[in-house]
């Protein structure tokens, strides 16, 4: 009986001793994640990360997934949720074209699905009333996600800001229109679902962002590329008025845009590019369509040569971006827009071969340009050809986009702040990218080591640290108080009547009128094909513009 007895105390004490062991192990990530930070905000309680003084949410859904029925429709409210929602990840990206290999721009990412619809959040420690900068990621509205190293918010929000960046639908998903589509909405339009999704995520700032200690009354509205076309658009939307107060575009491109049903200035209509891509796909009724697999229909639409455009319907876009600035009828909020010195250097794809010698190209572009040819080549001489064919489509795009956004907020009483990133460092400048397309990015979010792996490496030297907090802390201020400054740098003046300007080139250096006749050139020339109404005015330009029409009294 003794021995039965130890027996049984010995296999007690073994249950009790594995009893604490598991106990142990299971209640270690319990105890991991108690003291992280929980917020409570209307939208549900959530879980996030401390990060050195920040508090970091990710992957936070601010509208239901867009798929099944609601593939194709305005972006429709998040299910609620019960207890605490963890948001210690990214959420997938939207589906796009898997990245290039090799690529400057290729990022790995993670995961990617319809159920995309999320934001991240940077928020400091113990603070109120911040001031919010949105930021809506570039990609040609067919590609990128908010995941993307570059765009991490913690530099910016340890100035002081709530920083917010979004996904969005991308490509024949967020973009197509059809008139089957158009039949089933109340507004009878189609299109612009990533646009709309972008609306939605604004919304939810506003409902829930005080939670985290930003201000839904100071936000600021930032993107690139086609974050920043995104950034005009919303200024150019009725349904986002109000939702912002503040706009930063880098590399935005004011370019024509499809009409959903009328075939103007070149385009096809953008219910008939979503009728004719479906044709191609085989689809013969909407049913067809959301029936696809995502990513097949994603990049089978490419391949049939979808165009990826907001689409003017009269309710979302109201008219032509040019228009709408032009009459006065956007956000009248500040404005700090700009370019970079060598914007086609990393996109040659947009610009034509250079002619065979110099008097082709003379002959080229008085052919073309008839009246406006000498003060074409006055800007694009045949001494450089090569150069001069990159710098026309990069002024052409970006150079007049920013230049005319600046001017036309500071005619609406609304400041303006102009830039030039026209900053170079050795692995760039050896690869023949010299300020390339969003090359300021990493300077703006101080992400020099979260680049892309096949990016330039921007490398470790105070001269590169100056620049970089320099920009950070202009564009802090201007999220701030709409006036970007910045300790130790000079002052940034608006556009205003100096037509002043900030370049960024070993450092900030400020300056007036730059590049004096690019912008009243390409002005005129937009100006002549709008009046016609039968041509687009985006990249074609130089030695592939088609000739130009005669002049007339509104143009010049």
């Amino acid at each position: 009986m003794k021995a039965r007895a130890r027996s049984l105390d010995s296999l007690v004490s073994r249950a009790f001793v594995l009893t604490l062991t598991l106990s142990a192990l299971t209640a270690a990530p319990v105890a991991a994640w108690a003291d992280q930070p929980v917020v409570r905000a209307p939208a549900g309680a959530l879980r996030g990360v401390d990060q050195d003084g920040l508090r970091v949410f990710k992957g936070v859904p601010y509208a239901a997934a867009p798929v099944g029925a609601l593939r194709w429709k305005p972006p429709a409210a998040a299910p609620a949720w019960s207890g605490v929602r963890d948001a210690l990840d990214f959420g997938p990206a939207c589906y796009q074209r898997k990245p290039r290999p090799g690529g400057i721009y290729s990022s790995p990412l993670k995961a990617m699905s319809e159920d995309c619809l999320s934001l991240n959040i940077w928020a400091p420690e113990k603070i109120r009333k911040a001031p919010v900068l949105v930021w809506i990621h570039g990609g040609s509205l067919t590609g990128g996600a908010s995941s993307e190293g570059m765009y991490d918010g913690a530099a910016l929000a340890r100035q002081g800001l709530v920083v917010v960046s979004i996904n969005y639908r991308l490509g024949v998903l967020g973009y197509m229109a059809h008139p089957e589509l158009s039949a089933e909405s109340p507004d009878h339009v189609s299109g612009n679902y990533g646009l709309l999704d972008q609306i939605a995520a604004l919304r939810w700032v506003q409902s829930n962002i005080a939670a985290f200690g930003g201000d839904p009354k100071n936000v600021t509205i930032a993107g690139e590329s086609a974050g920043g076309l995104s950034v005009m658009y919303l200024m150019a939307s009725p349904p986002a008025r109000g939702l912002f107060q503040k706009a930063i575009a880098q590399s935005a491109y004011m370019v024509s845009t499809p009409d959903l049903r009328e075939p103007r200035f070149g385009h096809v209509p953008a219910e008939a590019m979503g009728a004719a891509t479906a044709a191609k796909l085989g689809a013969k009724s909407l049913a067809d369509l959301r029936a696809m697999d995502a990513e097949t229909l994603t990049t089978s639409a490419l391949m049939a040569g979808f165009q990826t455009f907001g689409a003017v319907d009269g309710k979302v876009l109201p008219a032509q971006l040019v228009d709408a600035f032009d009459r006065g009828e956007q956000a009248r909020v500040p404005i700090l827009a700009g370019f970079n010195s060598g914007e086609i250097r990393s996109l040659r794809v947009l610009a034509p071969p250079p002619p065979a010698d110099a008097a082709t190209y003379e002959a080229e572009i008085r052919k073309r340009y008839g009246d406006l040819a000498d003060d074409f080549l006055k800007l694009y001489p045949s001494s450089d050809l090569a150069e001069s064919v990159l710098l026309t489509t990069r002024d052409a795009l970006y150079g007049w986009t920013a230049e005319r956004l600046v001017a036309k907020q500071t005619a609406a009483g609304a400041p303006g702040y102009l830039y030039l990133f026209d900053h170079g460092y050795p692995a760039a400048d050896a690869a023949g990218l010299h300020g390339f397309h969003a090359s300021e990015i990493p300077y703006v979010f101080g992400t020099a080591n979260m680049t892309p792996p096949a990016w330039p490496k921007n490398p470790d030297t105070p001269v590169e640290a100056r620049l970089s907090t320099a920009m950070i802390r202009y564009w802090s201020s201007f999220a701030r108080d709409g006036v970007p400054k910045a300790a130790g740098e000079p002052a940034w003046k608006p556009y205003g009547s100096e037509r002043a300007y900030m370049a960024f080139v070993e450092g900030p250096q400020p300056g007036v009128h730059l590049r004096p006749g690019m912008y009243e050139l390409n002005e005129t020339v937009m100006c002549r094909r709008r009046a016609q109404g039968d041509t687009p005015w985006n990249w074609n330009v130089g030695v592939v513009s088609p000739p130009l029409p005669p002049k007339t009294g509104q143009c010049g």
